[in-house]
């Protein structure tokens, strides 16, 4: 039987079959096996779909958005499928999780606020546990009811540290090796947040035992080959690699971090400059384009003394073999596609969380330096290595993000817009490869569901049960690279930490406290046409946009019952750069090579 099949299916009212791309139509398969109604089990041709999700990867982070980092194995993806230039994810990583889990916004499911950041009445408050819900629906079990063999492997940070009914083995997933929390040190079974006292990583819900070589990525990787290598060859599987990488410890294996010695000596600008000099010659992004500068905030590279500028080249070459590292187990997964002949049926998404992170963790409070001192080794001789405790900071953040304004805990598209391959060689048009339609993370599950032939049984518009499926389709796109999947009457919303936007068609409302924005209880508006790095407010030209705007974010405030404060009140800002004092290295070291004035400087 011929295997080549498109099930490019559009829900309306019920399921129905649409005509896909012409240059497909002559290699359907005839056996579209009818769906039995009674226990959901569907013919096993039915795409394998593979979700790979990076942790905090900036938009221009890997070759096929203009890196210098070396991904060959994303270069592959990118050859095989779609280059997604307009694809948002939530502004962190949990609420984005929840959503591509759920296809509900993340305000329904539990995912209103970080974990430990309720305030005031958002304490007990349903819609912000903080962990996703009972009785919110995961695709997972969806698909794992329906026949689908269902695996993930890497971080969960969805629940489970308290009560393991939260935990994926107990969630729809048929395999499971996971970091229950949302972040770890790379080579060892030691928290990467000073407030937690371990970090748990479970195989199908037991405990489990780091060896004496574990490196998170190789980790996670190998085991997503495991589970798909002994699964039912004749069975379709669902999977998510979640991995931790690049998230902060920044850590990585010599011989990686060796490849990128010196690449950036040159520092901020001359880096951002040729990435987006890059992607304008690959045709990622408009030749007009004007990429958002660093914030006045931060300091540019030629204020930097030499000290801080050895760290932060460091740091970087650090996060660069990261990647690096990213992609040569991700090849290998892909591999492992191949050699079992999986490939062509699997609709594969490469994708980040979020934008990339800005933060300094330790000036989040005090305890942190005391706690980073006495459990890694800050030197810059070990940065990057294990023991080490590094992140990028916001001047490499804005670089990872360029061409666009902020990063990771922001609203703007820095902090939304991540770098995204879609593969899938048996069922995708490639006629136009780099598709800039806007898509947002809620799209993905809706679309997974209608490829495995599964309604979703959600009925309800507002409350928190029973929530129906919220986002696009993306199967036209599928067919026609250059198909819209979003209307000019669609509304778009993020909110998180008080930070909020409504996007409609190419309008995008903003509020975001100060220095970084406007202030709490102040939009900006932008046209993201004619301004995609949102750098010219123009509120006030615009005021009946701006109320139309407004109203629908006051409409979504209602129906998901959103608890906010008051107007003017900050929220405690982590998890995001809150301090004009940043600086690239330990205050240890910092104090050991720069006398009072240039501190105060």
């Amino acid at each position: 039987m011929n295997r080549v099949k498109i099930f490019c299916l559009i829900v309306a009212a019920g399921l129905s079959l649409i005509a896909c791309s012409p240059s497909k139509q002559s290699e359907q398969s005839e056996a579209s096996e009818a769906i039995n109604a009674e226990n959901m089990s569907v013919s096993d041709t039915r795409p394998n779909i593979l979700i790979i999700m990076a942790d905090d990867l900036g938009f221009s982070d890997i070759s096929p958005f203009g890196s210098e980092v070396n991904t060959p194995s994303l270069e592959q993806l990118a050859q095989s499928g779609l280059t997604l230039t307009n694809f948002h994810t939530h502004t962190m990583c949990t609420p984005t999780r929840a959503m591509l889990f759920t296809g509900v916004n993340n305000h329904t499911v539990g995912v209103g606020t970080m974990a430990a950041e309720q305030r005031g009445e958002q304490k007990g408050a349903p819609g912000y546990e903080a962990f996703v819900r009972h009785d919110a629906t995961l695709i997972s079990e969806l698909l794992q009811e329906s026949g689908y063999q269902t695996y993930i492997t890497g971080k969960w940070d969805l629940g489970g540290r308290k009560d393991d009914s939260l935990l994926p083995h107990r969630r729809g997933f048929d395999r499971s090796f996971i970091l229950v929390e949302g972040s770890a040190d790379n080579f060892r079974n030691f928290p990467a947040l000073a407030e937690l006292d371990s970090v748990n990583y479970r195989l199908d819900g037991q405990q489990y035992e780091l060896n004496d070589d574990f490196y998170s990525t190789e980790a996670y990787a190998s085991k997503m080959i495991e589970f798909i290598e002994n699964g039912d060859p004749n069975k379709p599987f669902f999977g998510f690699l979640s991995l931790t990488a690049p998230h902060y410890p920044l850590q990585a294996r010599d011989k990686d971090i060796e490849k990128y010695r010196g690449i950036y000596d040159a520092g901020y600008q001359a880096i951002a400059q040729s990435r987006v000099a890059k992607m304008k010659s690959m045709g990622l992004i408009a030749e007009d384009l004007v990429p958002a500068p660093s914030h006045e905030a931060f300091k540019t590279w030629d204020q930097l003394i030499e000290k801080e500028k050895q760290f932060e080249a460091r740091r970087m070459e650090v996060y660069a073999a990261m990647i690096d590292a990213m992609d040569q187990a991700i090849g290998q997964v892909l591999d492992k596609l191949r050699d079992i002949r999986k490939y062509d049926n699997t609709l594969i998404i490469f994708m980040s969380d979020n934008g990339p992170e800005g933060a300094n963790p330790l000036d989040w409070a005090e305890y942190y330096n005391e706690w980073a001192l006495n459990s890694f080794d800050l030197s810059l001789e070990n940065l990057g290595r294990p023991l080490s405790y590094a992140w990028t900071g916001p001047s490499w953040a804005q670089v990872s993000s360029a061409p666009f304004r902020m990063f990771k805990g922001f609203t703007y598209d820095g902090g939304t817009r991540v770098p995204t391959l879609l593969s899938w060689p048996e069922g995708i048009n490639r006629e136009q490869p780099i598709v800039d339609t806007f898509m947002h993370v809620l799209d993905l599950p809706k679309t997974f569901l209608s490829l495995a032939g599964i309604e979703h049984p959600g009925t309800e518009s507002q409350g928190f049960a029973n929530r129906k499926l919220e986002g696009k389709l993306l199967t036209p796109v599928f067919a026609d690279n250059s198909a819209s999947v979003y209307t000019d009457d669609d509304y778009v919303i993020w909110e998180m930490l008080d930070r909020r936007a409504v996007r409609k068609s190419n309008w995008k409302l903003v509020w975001t406290n100060k220095p970084w924005g406007k202030g709490i209880g102040q939009w900006e508006l932008y046209n993201l046409e004619l301004d995609p790095a949102e750098q010219l407010d123009v509120s006030n030209e615009y005021p009946l946009l701006v109320s139309e705007l407004e109203a629908a974010w006051h409409d979504y405030v209602a129906r998901n019952q959103l608890v906010l404060l008051p107007d003017g009140v900050d929220m405690r800002w982590t998890n995001i750069v809150t301090h004009f004092d940043y600086t690239p290295m330990p205050k240890k070291y910092l104090e050991e090579d720069l006398s009072k004035e240039s501190t105060n400087d």
